[in-house]
């Protein structure tokens, strides 16, 4: 049977070419990620190699069954991308593959390079949002006051500053009205770019009037409007950050999420970021995650009954902040703080989008939700905000 079947076809079956073309194949697409907005366009310049590899290989391959089962997979999977006939292929070396401009292309081609497997990367998320309240890249919860100029991030890639304004007469209560963010020029990916958004000037453009960076169609950074004057999002691809920055009421709030190797190149100089070392003691409102208590015996501008400045009680506040947040973690309990020392019902549409931020950004879904510790020193669903939160008011007289 063996001899019967290798008759006339023996030296075609040993000379096709099909396993180098799916070798190549699975090369060209393996760094790919189905999340990246560019995925259906590298995958069918892929299909396209292939489907070439496979025409030059038909009349050597024509009695492989392996063969004809791959033009028949390349057919289907091109109809169900909608790609094209007709159009860029893959490089025919997949050594050239791995996108210069893709922070995840970075990791295939040292990989490539160096014959060895790497760690996925890790990446790291910061938040600042309302009162102001600031989520470190070290997933450490702290309320500041930081007002005028402040450094959120400054490496060997990009900075970003903030400007925090007061937002309550007689109060250290701040808040953020300026975002300046600097993308710094990175080899042929993109040159330097600048945004800044303010109060009610939240641009989906950069300072030049362009929308994206890079040069040609390489994708590497670009902005892109969510609701117009009120939410924008940046990707850059070629550091594989992201950046969410939204106005809710008179206030900004940002999110970012980065990877950690490229979050922690900077230099001794740089060393004051509050994404990675938090805010100052000086600066600090809270201790540990607990706002302080006034001194006892310290009189209370208003009775357990009356409203406070904001026009908010803290039973008002409690239920309008749980109107948006069913989880009391530190978010829900950032959102009472705020209505109760500003009582402006914006700041909890921010703790509310903040919360969505870490939902979309963050890279552990066990760590979204942070808890208050409780005086033990633990963290769970159970622990108390303020030692207790009927003590948050006494909070507010230190405070304000």
């Amino acid at each position: 049977m063996l001899s019967i079947s290798c008759l006339g076809d023996c030296q075609l079956h040993t000379s096709c070419g099909i396993q180098k073309c799916t070798t190549d194949f699975v090369s060209f697409t393996s760094h790919l990620n189905a999340a990246l907005e560019d995925f259906d366009l590298e995958f069918c310049k892929a299909l396209r190699a292939y489907s070439v590899c496979t025409y030059r290989n038909s009349k050597v391959c024509r009695g492989n069954l392996v063969y004809h089962s791959a033009v028949l997979g390349i057919g289907d999977l091109m109809t169900q991308r909608n790609c094209t006939k007709d159009g860029p292929t893959s490089s025919t070396n997949p050594e050239m593959t791995h996108d210069p401009c893709s922070y995840s292309g970075h990791t295939e081609a040292r990989e490539h390079q160096g014959g060895e497997k790497t760690s996925p990367p890790t990446y790291l998320f910061c938040g600042l949002f309302g009162d102001p309240h600031l989520r470190t890249f070290k997933d450490h919860f702290q309320t500041c006051k930081v007002e005028g100029a402040w450094p959120l991030i400054d490496n060997n890639y990009l900075s970003v500053q903030v400007t925090n304004v007061p937002v309550v007469p007689g109060s250290s209560a701040t808040a953020t009205n300026k975002i300046t963010i600097i993308f710094k020029s990175y080899q042929d990916c993109t040159d330097q770019k600048v945004y800044q958004a303010v109060t009610d000037d939240l641009p989906a453009a950069f300072v030049d009037g362009t929308t994206s960076g890079g040069y040609g169609n390489t994708g590497s950074l670009h902005i892109v409007e969510k609701v117009s004057g009120k939410y924008i999002e940046m990707h850059a691809r070629y550091i594989g950050t992201t950046v969410y920055i939204r106005q809710l009421g008179h206030y900004l709030t940002l999110a970012i999420r980065m990877p950690k190797d490229l979050a922690m190149a900077y230099e001794e100089s740089q060393d004051l970021q509050l994404c990675v070392n938090g805010c100052p003691s000086s600066e600090r409102i809270d201790h540990s995650g607990h706002l302080p208590l006034p001194v006892v015996g310290k009189r209370l501008p208003w009775g357990a009954g009356a409203h406070p400045r904001s026009g908010y009680t803290l039973e008002t506040a409690t239920n309008k902040c749980h109107e948006k947040m069913l989880v009391k973690d530190i978010y829900f309990y950032s959102c009472i703080f705020d209505l109760l020392t500003t009582g402006d019902a914006n700041f909890t549409a921010a703790a509310h989008s903040a919360l969505q931020d870490v939902e979309a950004l963050h890279p552990s879904k066990e760590h979204w939700h942070i808890f208050p510790r409780s005086r033990g020193g633990g963290v769970g669903r159970d622990s108390k905000f303020f030692v207790s939160l009927g003590l948050l008011c006494l909070v507010l007289v230190a405070y304000l």
